[in-house]
């Protein structure tokens, strides 16, 4: 894991999780690159692999998180057996939302970056929980 220092905040810094995985048949779309949900697929699933990967199961069984907003910008394709790299950390949360940022990359070439807000939810009440330091110090 790597670490980026956060703007504005000198000694803050924030683990970067990362993963790599193969683009197969099915993540081919008929444009015969990868189909743009896809690429929301994996914003998902590397959230909740960095999620459940770093926190303890005395968290994960009594809170979750919740999307309440995604933006995504494609830069360039993917396509069949590329190996591609998704990086993702936390730049900031603040009350009950956290935003993630996840990054889709090719041979370190930029293919999507996705900027989510999500919020952090008591899994037993479903509602809305502030985040507290235990869980923002998974991220930092």
């Amino acid at each position: 894991m790597d670490a980026l220092a956060l703007p504005g905040k000198q000694h803050k810094t924030m683990q970067i999780f990362e993963t790599k995985i193969i683009v197969t048949s099915d993540d081919i779309d008929n444009l015969n690159h990868v189909n743009n949900v896809r690429y929301v697929q994996w914003v998902e699933d590397i959230a909740k692999m960095h999620w459940f990967t770093k926190a303890p199961s005395s968290i994960t069984d009594h809170y979750l998180w919740i999307m309440l907003s995604h933006h995504i910008t494609y830069k360039k394709p993917a396509f069949l057996q590329d190996e591609i790299t998704l990086k993702t950390y936390v730049p900031n949360s603040e009350g009950v939302t956290c935003t993630r940022v996840v990054e889709i990359l090719n041979n370190d070439i930029l293919l999507a970056k996705s900027e989510t807000t999500w919020c952090f939810m008591d899994s037993n009440r479903m509602r809305p929980t502030r985040i507290t330091d235990e869980v923002k110090n998974i991220f930092l």
